[in-house]
């Protein structure tokens, strides 16, 4: 597959990624390589990985705990440690082999250390390699409250391996396949009637999939680099989705749900409040209620627990001047950004979706 060019970095694929990678390192001069991995991506990722490197710069592995839990401060001082304790300096290069938790914090570890170094993402997982691969962002959560300490910073590259999806259980495959529905709806109908029905997709479909989803987003971060305008767009489903993932997550009587299992409940709530609010037609929800539904497990909410996801809503990033702002549809394809939406059609919206999943 032909590189993606990225804002100021290329996004590559394959066996032809690790021929750029070892160019890259061999006109380099990086003092040290520290890679960056969870226990599973140790366990599943990290020999191919090296196995494909070519370079005489010297290797140091630093691995963390696996999960979204552990995507927090706490972490990165132990990887900040670890750095300083392997005597890295600003030529080192951090590689984060791993899903969105491992190339966020590496991310955010490497931007921040001594102020800044190079890093190079690796995403393993389906939905890092759609979504974490593109626009640079780093960060990590505070506490059960997503992604809001972080900052905007490019690698120097992003490496795509299509042979890391096959160390993947089902689960995490369809919770990456959320961020690549949500780019359809958002910006092409075409790719998204192409999502719609997986039964016969083929590893070369995925393939391809894959790269259009890149191409999708990429296209809008290089529009709006510091999500000013457009690039909220990229936030639909997530306004709710976030606000349920972090509910769960902190909530010690509910099953923590994958990001992408949160947001296809957000983007079928999102729906509902955009036939309200933006013109989105009774057909297209139907279509997108079905194809999510289709696709995830449904989940009960109690009236009580809707109260305290709204409550999540005031910590959501697209907030402005003490209003919650959504990303609605008019159209599939065609979204619309900066809507406020009250809390009794976000009740509705859950209403609407519990009835859904009803048999």
């Amino acid at each position: 597959m032909t590189a993606i060019q990225a804002a100021s970095y290329d996004i590559v694929f394959n066996e032809s990624g690790y021929d750029a990678l070892n160019v890259l390192l061999l006109q380099s001069n990086y003092s040290k390589i520290f890679v960056i991995v969870d226990e599973h991506t140790h366990e599943h990722c990290l020999a191919p990985f090296l196995g494909n490197l070519a370079t005489e710069i010297p290797i140091e592995i630093i691995e963390i705990p696996y999960g979204e839990i552990n995507k927090t401060i706490e972490t990165c001082t132990g990887v900040w440690d670890a750095l300083a304790n392997l005597d890295a300096d600003r030529k080192g290069l951090v590689i984060n082999v791993g899903g969105g938790v491992v190339t966020d914090l590496g991310g955010f570890v490497a931007s921040t250390f001594k102020r800044g170094m190079d890093f190079i993402n690796v995403p393993t997982s389906l939905l890092s390699m759609v979504d974490a691969s593109v626009g640079g962002k780093t960060g990590v959560d505070l506490g059960t409250l997503k992604n809001l300490i972080g900052v905007i910073n490019n690698p120097q590259m992003v490496l795509i391996d299509g042979g890391f999806l096959a160390t993947l259980p089902p689960e995490e495959l369809r919770s990456g396949l959320a961020e690549m529905y949500k780019h359809g709806l958002v910006a092409d109908r075409t790719y998204w009637d192409k999502l719609k029905d997986l039964s016969a997709m083929t590893t070369d479909d995925l393939s391809q999939l894959i790269y259009e989803s890149i191409i999708i987003k990429n296209d809008i971060v290089i529009e709006d680099p510091r999500e000013q305008n457009v690039r909220k767009a990229l936030n639909y489903g997530h306004t709710l989705g976030h606000a349920i993932e972090s509910y769960c997550l902190a909530s010690e009587d509910r099953t923590t749900l994958l990001h992408g299992e949160a947001i296809a409940i957000g983007m079928i709530l999102e729906s509902f409040i955009s036939v309200a609010l933006s013109g989105l037609s009774q057909d297209e929800l139907d279509e997108i209620t079905a194809t999510f539904n289709d696709m995830y497990d449904a989940v009960a909410f109690a009236k009580a627990d809707i109260t305290s996801i709204i409550e999540y809503l005031k910590y959501d990033k697209k907030n402005a001047n003490g209003q919650i702002n959504f990303v609605l549809l008019e159209s599939i394809g065609k979204p619309v950004i900066d809507k406020q939406v009250s809390n009794d059609l976000i009740h509705a919206a859950f209403d609407y979706y519990q009835a859904s999943t009803i048999d």
